[in-house]
Order: structure tokens, then sequence, then C-alpha cells
């Protein structure tokens, strides 16, 4: 639960440091004294959004820290988790920057403000004043049902079926379109198919296509630089080549090495020119073209043309085009097969269907059980609240299948004798929308290990008797958790167990706001301030009797 709180520099509030008790937590003060900040400040520790504009003036930082204990096991858990400290007490520390780099810090390490989002559900339930209009919604209402008959784990093993079942439709929709189609698909990728292959390309042919095609186009000139190279070393018709006239020379030398000794180190040396000659001539003659081997210069050039023309047509790169033939002969034997694909897709999803609606029936009925117990409930709650004559009934219709079920709720009252059962929406003040959202949260109470409730005035639209039996509903469920709840009525401020006064005080420059626990006497103050304005004696005596009936039941 939440024990302390500490603001520094958030809008009005310079500095407050707030401690908070086990049991009935109650602020109270003046309209404008700061009573909502308190309640950002907390939504800020708890990761909700916090905007810079909240800064008090003058300031470039606002921080907000909080201090809780006795944390409750699924929180512990995504600390764990997160990689923070789980045991003893969690400290939660919230910056906000001028320059919008604000900080957060879990038990003094860093976090994101989306972290503190996520490890801080089940650390407080604040119910504020909107929350009356959220209790119009049918979802709402159908949810209020679900926590109470504790579907969470059956509606998200539902919710998976039906997504599967959506999934079904889904692609049976795009094959039956696609089927609609099929000829005139399965003619074009045949087409573009029978195009790529009639050219039989591999990857890399267009670059080999390329030099084999400038190789053709200077054929004749290669030929005959090639024909002459190889005479001139190797000879031809009788005519001697250098090689035959290297190895004359040798001979000559070798004749008259007796007399001349050098000759013999030169005639060595044309020797081994004349074998590197004949291998450069055969090099040569090997790279003559064969008239047999050699592709045409015509088909080539008709080769390299259906190459581009695929270029044009398709917008790619040759290789590209080769894996997207690939793609299409997929996605043909694909629509080739897909009447036996629709066939097998429709009966699993007859099977799912069936699947679905069963489950949505068993939720149906799991939720009629569950309303009837949280009308008798919420009933018994209400006339204790001042609302004797109040008739409740969760009207529960089938409609479409949906993600949630097949059911649609709507919440219909009646709070007076002889008045039809209406939708909620058109049949409850304000005063009796706060009071209804109470005793739903007293019901919740005894499942929900949520250690702190904060009620942000909920008095609204009540007084008198209402107001009191209100009040000792919220003691009521101080006992089973800590509750926290900001109030203009007496009645209430009357039960609590631990009374904070917010004041807005003035000086010759600024407004601040401070927060003050109070002591008795100062308590008594309060309470006659909220009865008449005033600390009359009259005033001051009723304060001190409605205090001390604060361990009263009420009646």
């Amino acid at each position: 639960m939440l024990k302390e709180l500490y603001i520094e520099n958030l809008a009005v509030i310079e500095k407050a440091d707030i401690t908070f008790t086990d049991g009935f937590n109650v602020f109270s003060g003046e309209t404008g004294a700061g009573k909502s900040i308190l309640i950002g400040a907390i939504n800020a520790v708890l990761g909700g959004r916090a905007h810079k504009e909240l800064i008090r003036t003058g300031t470039t930082k606002a921080s907000v820290s909080a201090v809780f204990d006795s944390i409750p096991a699924r929180v512990a858990e995504k600390l764990t988790e997160n990689g923070y400290p789980a045991d003893g007490e969690l400290l939660i520390k919230r910056d906000i920057s001028a320059d919008g780099k604000g900080q957060v810090r879990i038990n003094g390490q860093p976090a994101t403000a989306a972290m503190l989002k996520d490890i801080a559900v089940g650390l407080i339930d604040i119910h504020g004043q909107h929350d009356t209009r959220i209790l119009i919604d049918n979802a709402n209402q159908r949810e209020l049902i679900d926590n109470c008959a504790g579907l969470g784990e059956k509606l998200s093993e539902y919710a998976g079926v039906f997504r599967v079942f959506s999934s079904l439709t889904r692609r049976i929709k795009l094959l039956e379109a696609e089927n609609s189609e099929k000829d005139d698909r399965i003619s074009k990728l045949q087409e573009d198919i029978a195009a790529v292959e009639k050219l039989k390309l591999k990857k890399g042919d267009e670059a080999l296509i390329s030099e084999k095609l400038d190789r053709a186009r200077n054929l004749e000139d290669i030929t005959n630089a090639l024909s002459g190279a190889s005479v001139g070393i190797s000879g031809d018709d009788g005519e001697q080549g250098a090689a035959d006239m290297t190895d004359a020379a040798a001979k000559l030398l070798d004749g008259i090495k007796q007399y001349v000794p050098e000759c013999e180190e030169l005639s060595a040396r044309l020797r081994s020119l004349s074998v590197e000659l004949r291998d450069i001539g055969a090099d040569v003659s090997e790279l003559l073209p064969d008239s047999d081997g050699e592709e045409s210069l015509q088909a080539l050039e008709e080769k390299m043309s259906g190459i581009l023309w695929l270029k044009r047509r398709y917008g790619l790169e040759t290789d590209e085009i080769i894996d997207k033939c690939e793609e299409w002969k997929r996605e043909l034997e694909e629509l080739s097969e897909c009447d036996n694909t629709l066939a097998e897709l429709n009966e699993e999803r007859h099977r799912t269907a069936e699947e679905v609606r069963r489950m949505a029936g068993e939720i149906s009925e799991l939720r009629r059980k569950a309303a009837d117990k949280l009308t008798e409930e919420m009933t018994e709650q209400l006339r204790f609240l001042d609302m004797p004559d109040v008739r409740l009934y969760f009207d529960i219709t089938q409609g479409k299948i949906t993600v949630n079920g097949m059911d649609n709720v709507e919440l219909m009252i009646s709070v007076n004798k002889g008045e039809d059962l209406k939708p909620i929406a058109k049949a409850a003040s304000g005063g009796e929308l706060s009071r209804i959202m109470l005793a739903i949260k007293s019901v919740s109470a005894e499942s929900d290990d949520t250690p702190t409730m904060i009620f942000d005035e909920i008095d609204t639209g009540i007084s008198g008797r209402a107001a009191r039996k209100v009040g000792t509903k919220l003691s009521e469920i101080s006992g089973k958790r800590q509750v926290i709840c900001v109030t203009h009525l007496a009645q209430i401020a009357a039960l609590s167990d631990n009374h904070l006064l917010i004041r807005k005080n003035t000086d010759d420059t600024r407004t601040y706001t401070t927060v003050h626990s109070l002591t008795h006497e100062e308590k008594v103050e309060e309470v006659a301030r909220l009865i008449s304005g005033d600390d009359s004696d009259t005033s001051m005596q009723t304060a001190e009797e409605l205090i001390a009936r604060r361990g009263e039941a009420a009646t």
C-alpha cells in the first residue's frame, strides 16, 4: 500500500511530504486548493502522462516520489522479471523536466515510463468522477460481469480460437476472390514463365552473352590476327616460322662452338627460346575460332535482344527475372491446387466455428450466473447506501459472435418504486451513479488484491443520510484495503482514520499549497468548516458528534 508521497515543484505545490495510514485516509480543502494535483502526482508515479506544463513556474524540474509496502505478488513478479529488487518496500521516483527529458527510477534504478506503467498495475485502483460515465458503456458492463465471474483465462483461450477462425475466414475470402480471376492469372503466369524459359537463361548469362557478342562482332579481325601470329611463330605450307628459324640458328652456332666457345651457351639459349615459341604457337592455334563450335552472330543478337525485352517488360535485372520466374512457378502450382486448398480450409473453418460457438455458449452461461450473483451483491450494497428501492438487472442477449463472445450486456436499473427498469444511462443521476460505482468497488474488494483504492470525489451528487452511508461504506472497505478519498462532505471526512488538509496560501508574489495531517482538534475544525463553512460553536459541536460516531454502524 501507499506509505508516503513526496511532491516538489508540481503546479502550486512547492513541497509536500505526505504520510498515509493503513486504513481510511481523507483529503479535504477549499476548491482550487490543489486536490486534483495530488491525484495527478499519484498517477505520475504509476506511469501516467506527466506534462512539463505541470512544473511550478520559475523552476525547471518537478519531482514526485512514492513509497509502497506490502507489494502484491503480481507486482513483485513483474519487478523481478524486469530486474528490479522485489523484497521489502518499493520506491518509485518520477522527475518531470522542462526540456521534456524526464526520468523514472524504480528502487533507485533507471526505468522508462512505459515500463513503470506495466509494473505499477495492481498497486492502486483509482476511481475518478469520469469513471461513473465509463460505467454507462455496455462493454464496461460486460467486463464487470467477466471480472466477477473470473473469466480472464477462459476469455483469453476463447479469443485465441476466435482469432484462428477469423484468420481462416479472411484467407478463404482472399482465395475465393483470387479463384474468381484464377483462369486469367494462370494464363498470365504461363505466358510470363514461357517468355523467360524460352531463352533458357541462367544467372550470369547476360554478361557471358555480352562477351560472346563482342567476340562475334569482331570475329574476322580476331581470326586474321590469330592466324598471322600462328604462321609467324610456327610457319605454314613449307614456310618457316620463328620457331624453325630459331632452331636453325642454334644448329649453326653448334657447328662452330669448338672454335668459339661462347656459342655453346648462345645455342642453348636459342633452343630454350624455340621450345617457348612452339608452346606459344600452340596456344595461339587453340584460340583460333572453330566455325562449328562458335554461336552465330545472329543467334547471339537474338538472345541478347530477348534479354533486353524481358528487362524492359518487367523492369528487373536478368538475375531478378530468373528469381521472379521461380516465384511465378510456385504461384502457378498453388493456384492449380486452389480448389483442394479451399475445400480443406472450409472444413477447418467449420470445425473452428463449432468450437467458437461451444466456447461462447459456455462463457454466456457463466456470465448469466455471475450476473445473478453480482446483481444480488450490488443490490445489497446499494440498499445500504440509501437506495432502498433499487432494482438491478443485467439484460444479457445473444448477438453477433465477436472476440468477446456472443453477449450484448445492458445494465438496467430502477431506483424508485413503481418505475420500470431502464438502461442505467437513462435512469441514474450523478449521485446514484457514484453510489453504484462504490457498490461495485465494495463487491470487488472481496476478490481484488489491489492494496490501495483511491476515490476522487465519490461524493458527487449526494448529501445527508446518503453521504453518511457512503462514508461508512468507504470505512468498511478500508478494513480490507487502504482507502484514500478526496471529499467535500463532512459526513465522509468525519469517518477517516487520517485526515489530510490541502490548503492554498499566498504571499506577496506567489501562491503555494501545503498538505497537513490534522490532529483531532484540527480535524474537528475542518469537519465543522465542511458542515457550515465556519467554526461556530454549533458547527464544532456537530463535528464532534460526527467524529465520535465514527465507530458506529450506520442505520
